[in-house]
């Protein structure tokens, strides 16, 4: 892959001192540590089909309002990616301050404007269970409140440093913000305390809280997570 690499513009004229397999990998793609000229930058060769373009473009945003790494290259037809490398920690328990940061990180991304398709949950599931249906019920009782985004944030992709920022994009659209809000609850297992902690530091005031709906959004966020490993066990077989 490094002769493959070479034949970018950004290492033409660059020594690349290292290059080497990332100890932990996601599901869709297999990513790379490369170093050139004390600098360093994320290989992603893509495993999974997506829309890469529409990915990078999310990224882009979201860098330009420093919650997430450098979008460098995309190369769709050979199925890869270069974005500058970040580093920080994953973490799976988060304090206060912790869920403050993500809160105010959140905030920002959701304030990207953006003008395309939002996801339709109700399609995306291909089976509904009498709890989902219900879930459905209930969330058309409130608004829907369409924003950009990341609709995966599990610990894998959130990195904590002096700031928070968020990794792997493939799965961001428009969405209910309730959907983010409602990943970060399920996937750190907030309690109640700490779940309102982290909802009243994003929320300008108390009354725009409807636990109800989240609670709807919960349900959907863990069904959807349960039908997308069914599909990925298939796929990557």
């Amino acid at each position: 892959m490094i002769d493959q690499l070479k034949q970018y513009q950004i290492f033409k004229n660059k020594e690349i001192e290292t290059f080497t397999l990332l100890k932990n990998q996601g599901y869709c793609n297999e990513n790379y540590l490369l170093k050139a000229e004390d600098k360093k930058y994320l290989i992603r060769k893509f495993k999974l089909q997506n829309d890469r373009k529409f990915e990078f473009k999310v990224q882009k945003l979201a860098y330009e309002k420093n919650i997430a790494a450098e979008p460098i290259l995309l190369d769709d037809e050979n199925g890869l990616m270069i974005c500058e490398f970040l580093e920080g920690k994953h973490k799976i328990v988060l304090d206060k301050y912790d869920l403050k940061k993500l809160a105010q990180v959140l905030k920002e991304l959701h304030s990207i404007k953006l003008n395309t398709m939002p996801l339709n949950l109700e399609s995306a599931l291909t089976s509904k269970s009498k709890e989902i249906k219900q879930a459905f019920v209930t969330l058309g009782k409130y608004e829907v409140e369409e924003v950009l985004c990341h609709n995966d944030l599990n610990p894998k992709n959130i990195l904590f440093t002096d700031e928070v920022k968020f990794i792997d994009w493939e799965f961001a659209s428009v969405n209910d913000r309730y959907f983010d809000l409602a990943s970060v609850c399920i996937e750190f297992d907030l309690d109640t305390k700490d779940e309102t902690h982290f909802l009243e530091h994003y929320f300008a005031i108390r009354e725009e809280i409807y636990m109800e709906k989240l609670s709807g959004y919960k349900a959907i966020y863990k069904a959807l997570c349960a039908q997308w490993f069914e599909v990925l066990k298939t796929t990557l077989q």
